[in-house]
């Protein structure tokens, strides 16, 4: 499957999100960026949502803690279940004519459909694409085998490879492990693709909007 080089013009604010005090500044500050789509994120609840939304951002990306090398639940005591939270995130948003990412959580072609079911207008996945000749990471070979690094954007590898070092009042909330190398992407899309048709003929949906 060939890489696809395209030139997005996307804001993304992918920051801790504190109710009350939003990631986004006010509005006027949105408008000086207006040509790009502003995407926001995480959240886990229909208030935090509004509040992104009506201060601005286009699309807001829902999850805490589901992704499979994220330790954010165990380390901060903090998350909410994915598909509850995709439910009432997608159902604030799409009252104010906005959309939501379902990140995180999806351990197969299932968890894909039901995402979409749950109303997300889009889908984030990491693990599943992990070990690909497309995702990051250096093939590493260990008595024979390859593998590829799979790391949380907020563990200890992630946060040295990006800011240089883990600050003193931080805390790792993801791992780093090693899975073996998987080839070409393409069959894995695929499967998913054809997972969520599946999904499309058992509930009579013509399109995900339905499902």
């Amino acid at each position: 499957m060939p890489r696809i080089e395209i030139e997005p013009k996307l804001d993304f604010k992918d920051v801790l999100f504190r109710p009350k005090r939003s990631t986004l500044k006010s509005r006027a500050d949105v408008d000086l960026v207006r040509e790009h789509t502003i995407m926001a994120g995480n959240v886990v609840t229909g208030e935090m949502v509004e509040e992104l939304l009506l201060t601005g951002a286009d699309i807001v990306k829902v999850g805490i803690g589901p992704g499979s090398v994220c330790t954010t639940r165990k380390k901060a005591g903090v998350g909410y279940p994915q598909l509850s939270a995709t439910m009432e995130c997608a159902d604030a948003a799409h009252g104010l004519n906005g959309h939501v990412i379902s990140d995180g959580g999806c351990t197969n072609p299932g968890d894909v459909a039901k995402a979409f079911g749950g109303g997300a207008d889009f889908v984030m996945i990491g693990g599943l694409f992990a070990g690909h000749d497309q995702s990051g990471g250096e093939i590493i070979e260990k008595d024979g085998r390859k593998y590829k690094l799979f790391y949380g954007m907020s563990s200890d590898t992630a946060m040295k490879k990006h800011q240089g070092s883990v600050a003193e009042y931080r805390s790792s909330e993801g791992k780093t492990i090693t899975i073996p190398y998987r080839g070409d992407v393409n069959g894995t899309v695929q499967d998913i693709l054809g997972g969520i048709r599946s999904a499309c003929t058992y509930t009579g949906a013509a399109k995900l909007k339905v499902i």
